[in-house]
């Protein structure tokens, strides 16, 4: 084993998984592609409940005050959101997947392979097991969590490429970065965030699920990419936050 083995093994499931879902993607029904998408999003929300209910635990409320957390997460989303809608963030996520698609698919299929390539990788990096299981493997902890989340991940592309086409394989790409980042951060700098710190990313990170989730399901197409900041300003909020008596 090595440091970032985590990592290669979720990629190269993400590969197989989406590879899989494109062999089998033209022999399902468009009826059945719509109850694959449901399913896949109602697990989504599923996974949006979890984060939420383990980043609103103990250790985030041991280190701030106990009205703080919810305050947290909700000022994280607003900052977040207000700076992500002003440098058009979501914009530029679908501009920079839609380049992707100008070299691997063709021009009739540019909705759907952007919406899969960020939708999947929306999945794919929030979440706590993208965070928690990184930092770990860059400890030298293990990557057991990395691998639970390269199984989960497996099964999940497969369901989105037989649905979405070729676009989930682009995904690949910024999970690694965003994991092997976090992997180097944890090996070079050691635990560099706190219990608190992690939980209020995580709970975050629930609720940008939960929009994304709702979007799977055609509830409501929420900007999700333009929430991703909130995910660096809810630690910093944090930190801030351990600073008031309580």
């Amino acid at each position: 084993m090595f440091v970032g083995v985590g990592t290669v093994v979720n990629v190269f499931t993400v590969l197989l998984g989406s590879s899989l879902g494109l062999l089998i993607g033209n022999r399902i029904s468009d009826g059945t592609r719509d109850l694959i998408m449901q399913i896949v999003g109602l697990f989504t929300l599923v996974l949006a409940g979890d984060a939420i209910i383990d980043g609103l635990g103990s250790g985030f409320n041991s280190e701030v005050p106990s009205i703080a957390p919810m305050l947290i997460v909700l000022g994280s989303l607003l900052i977040g959101g207000l700076f992500g809608a002003a440098v058009r963030l979501e914009r530029r996520m679908d501009g920079l997947a839609d380049a992707f698609r100008r070299k691997f698919a063709s021009k009739s299929d540019k909705g759907r392979f952007v919406e899969a390539a960020v939708t999947t990788t929306l999945i794919f990096c929030v979440g706590p097991l993208a965070l928690l299981g990184s930092l770990s493997d860059g400890l030298g902890l293990g990557a057991d969590q990395l691998f639970i989340k390269a199984i989960l991940d497996g099964f999940t592309s497969i369901a989105f490429a037989s649905s979405l086409g070729v676009g989930v394989l682009a995904s690949v790409i910024p999970m690694a970065l965003y994991q092997g980042i976090l992997t180097a951060l944890g090996f070079f700098l050691g635990d560099f965030l706190s219990p608190g710190q992690v939980d209020s990313l995580t709970a975050t990170g629930g609720v940008v699920l939960l929009g994304l989730g709702l979007r799977l399901l055609d509830v409501k197409r929420i900007r999700v990419g333009d929430m991703l900041p909130a995910l660096f300003v809810a630690p910093c909020l944090t930190w801030a936050a351990a600073f008031i008596p309580h």
